[in-house]
């Protein structure tokens, strides 16, 4: 099974994509996570993607494209964070079919703006290990520390109200076209993303059955 998980920023989708992904046995790509690691290298792509990430716009399209290539091959896979826009899916669409495979399941996950101000405001990501906590929803046993490695924890640069602000203007921008792009193949399947992530997942689990 290949698997697309799409949603807003806050939507879910990180969370969602781990336990899926080990549930189904399916190799987790998320791009927000190759990108913040090549961030943190110091890495030529890190550099080049640092600025765009910390203003909450989009990595351009060529970046993106050249890292989803470069981590894909015909295995079951379920892809976080791309594609985010028509050309990017007529770009993975290009790349899948070299590779002599297709998109099986498009997984929208639906929330709206005071949900996801609501869940990013109040994340805390580990500066270390990168495991995310919330607040409220998840917060680790002991404040500012993580559970896993005991790093300190801190709240990302675009975790912030006016980028997370930003973020959902440029992803309400993008996304239509999208969703019309897959609900004409057939392959599109909307979730109610709002409430607890384990209700979330059921509903996820009871679609794809």
């Amino acid at each position: 099974m290949k698997v697309i998980l799409f949603g807003a920023p806050g939507s879910g989708k990180g969370t969602q994509a781990i336990v899926l992904s080990d549930y189904y046995k399916l190799k987790r790509i998320s791009l927000g996570d190759i990108f913040r690691e090549e961030v943190k290298k110091d890495s030529p792509l890190g550099n080049e993607v640092k600025n765009y990430m910390e203003k909450g716009l989009l990595v351009p399209d060529t970046l993106v494209s050249k890292v989803v290539e470069e981590n894909l091959n015909d295995e079951n896979f379920i892809l976080d964070g791309y594609p985010r826009n028509l050309n990017q899916a007529k770009t993975l669409d290009a790349i899948l079919e070299k590779k002599g495979a297709s998109i099986d399941v498009f997984i929208y996950l639906e929330v709206d703006e005071p949900t996801i101000l609501e869940r990013l405001t109040k994340r805390l990501v580990c500066k270390k290990c990168g495991a995310n906590y919330h607040l409220i929803n998840m917060p680790p046993k002991k404040t500012g520390i993580c559970d896993k490695c005991g790093s300190e924890l801190i709240q990302r640069k675009d975790d912030t109200p006016d980028v997370i602000k930003k973020r959902w203007e440029v992803f309400l921008k993008e996304n239509q076209s999208l969703l019309d792009y897959y609900k004409e193949k057939k392959k599109l399947v909307a979730i109610d993303a709002r409430g607890d992530k384990d209700i979330v997942l059921t509903r996820i689990k009871d679609k794809l059955s």
